[in-house]
Formats: C-alpha cells, sequence, structure tokens
C-alpha cells in the first residue's frame, strides 16, 4: 500500500462519516422543532409570506403584555 491508497480510503471514511454527521444534524432538526422553552419557531418561517394586513398574527399577544 503506498500513500496515494491511504489517502483514498481516508477520504472515503472522512466523507462517509461526514453524510453521517449530516444526516443525523438533519433528523435532529426536524424530530426536535421547539426549543427548550417550549418555543416552536418553524411557525415564524411562513411570516414572510404570510404578512398582509388581513392576514392571522402568528402569535397572539397576552394580556400581560399588552400597554
Amino acid at each position: 500500500m503506498d500513500i496515494a491508497q491511504f489517502q483514498a480510503y481516508g477520504y472515503f471514511i472522512l466523507i462517509a462519516i461526514l453524510v453521517v454527521a449530516l444526516y443525523g444534524y438533519i433528523y435532529h432538526l426536524y424530530t426536535v422543532r421547539k426549543d427548550s422553552d417550549g418555543h416552536d419557531y418553524e411557525e415564524y418561517s411562513n411570516m414572510a409570506l404570510n404578512d398582509d394586513i388581513t392576514d392571522t398574527p402568528v402569535s397572539e399577544l397576552s394580556k400581560e403584555n399588552k400597554k
């Protein structure tokens, strides 16, 4: 075995590890959508598309937040 074969095996192993890590991260993002406070921020993803004045708000203001 020469150095080129070691580099080829190392490259293949590195790419395989990175692919597994990427798919694991994507799976984590889609299964755990809420943060530690319980907020689901994926609701805010359509806020740029639904920004007309007649659209319903993403989250209602609570009574104690109103001034």
